[in-house]
């Protein structure tokens, strides 16, 4: 399927950010993972993207404890700092089209985050697609999620892309199963909402560095949710009242940038506390620049200080 399908190319352009060290992270990023890397097999996207991810890994804080587990049958790993200064928890999910991406790949940023916040992180190593369609990735973050709460844990739910997605269906699941007050807020970073390809940012940045609409498209055909389904789409939820503190930050240089500004949109008409952060020289991934770009330094700064105040 084909983005001009589906979308207006009225006002497609080659966008790209004029900051120095976003353009060094783009240039650096094409030489491990192509721009028309879901062409490709699954088997080499993953060997590509585990490449690239190898290439952005940096080390843990000091003293950050670390340990592989498993929570109701779904793999984890628990990022403890050396000092923990609450005892309410993050849970994250990553990136990676629900195709690419794993305890591995974040590992770098959850270790950060859990340090910024001063909090004890888990990291969901969620099932992938095409292997397994939807909703098995949410529902493995469910049952992570719902042991925790099971225990007495209250949570912050965080997700990059793909995983923004996760996080937002798991609170907005929630809501509705009557512990949304468990969840303290969620932190969006450039998520996944289910979006209107006719949406302007779908078409201005259809082939923005970092994702394409092309990218967008080929990732729903593959993990097959239906765009009604409430956990897997959040802009698709009618009443969203009820939902915890969110912060949202979104890359101006990103067909997804929409879903972002759409989604803060409704939960401020809903009345829910709701922060918004667009990165005006930012990509989609922008993450992994944290270390070499001062805009993604800044956005890093800001998306681990919203995370510690709703954490406590």
């Amino acid at each position: 399927m084909s983005r001009s399908d589906q979308v207006s190319s009225d006002l497609v352009y080659d966008p790209m950010p004029d900051e120095e060290g976003i353009r060094f992270f783009i240039a650096k990023c094409d030489g491990f993972f192509p721009p028309d890397a879901v062409a490709a097999g699954i088997d080499q996207q993953r060997k590509w993207y585990d490449a690239l991810c190898a290439e952005f890994t940096f080390p843990h804080p000091d003293g950050m404890g670390v340990e592989d587990d498993v929570i109701g049958d779904v793999p984890v790993r628990h990022y403890r700092p050396a000092m923990v200064t609450t005892s309410h928890k993050i849970v994250y999910m990553h990136g990676g089209g629900f195709v690419v991406g794993s305890r591995d790949s974040h590992d770098s940023i959850c270790a950060e985050i859990a340090q910024a916040a001063g909090a004890e992180l888990i990291a969901i190593d969620y099932r992938l697609a095409p292997e397994h369609v939807w909703p098995a990735q949410h529902d493995d973050c469910y049952r992570v999620a719902q042991n925790l709460l099971s225990a007495g844990r209250k949570l912050v739910l965080v997700g990059d892309s793909a995983g923004g997605m996760l996080a937002a269906g798991l609170a907005v699941r929630a809501r509705e199963e009557g512990f949304g007050d468990r969840i303290l807020g969620q932190a969006l970073i450039y998520p996944a909402l289910g979006g209107d390809l006719n949406w302007p940012s779908y078409g201005q940045m259809a082939n923005a560095p970092g994702l394409s609409t092309d990218d967008v498209i080929y990732y729903r055909d593959v993990l097959k949710a239906p765009m009604d389904d409430p956990f897997a789409h959040a802009l698709s939820v009618e009443d969203l009242r009820g939902l915890p503190p969110t912060y949202i930050t979104a890359a101006y240089f990103d067909p997804l940038r929409d879903d972002g500004r759409e989604f803060t949109a409704q939960l401020a008409r809903a009345g829910i506390d709701v922060q918004y952060r667009e990165e005006p020289q930012l990509i989609h991934g922008w993450l992994r620049a944290r270390h070499m770009s001062d805009a993604a330094k800044s956005g890093f700064s800001h998306l681990c200080a919203a995370i510690a105040q709703m954490v406590g």
